[in-house]
């Protein structure tokens, strides 16, 4: 796996540190942020996709990272996009 890094949460301190990189071999979004609380947990699962199941499957999770972060997404998209990471 080869990570880029693209940025972390401009108001981070010491602790909370929501960040953004690319995988770039295998051509990913990798996220960190705050885990979900419960209740935005079971609204997630229960949420219906047509055809998907309801459910939030074992190897997946369901995580915040705030929206002053959508620079660094929209950096993320272009990146991974270029032709240098393919």
């Amino acid at each position: 796996m080869t990570l880029r890094f693209i940025g972390i949460d401009p108001d981070t301190k010491t602790a909370d540190s929501p960040t953004v990189w690319i995988d770039e071999e295998r051509q990913e979004f990798v996220f960190q942020g705050w885990k979900a609380g419960p209740e935005l947990e079971a609204e997630a699962a229960a949420f219906e996709v047509p055809g998907h199941a309801v459910g939030i499957p074992d190897d997946e999770g369901v995580f915040r990272i705030p929206a002053r972060m959508a620079p660094m997404i929209r950096e993320a998209c272009d990146a991974i996009e270029r032709a240098d990471c393919r």
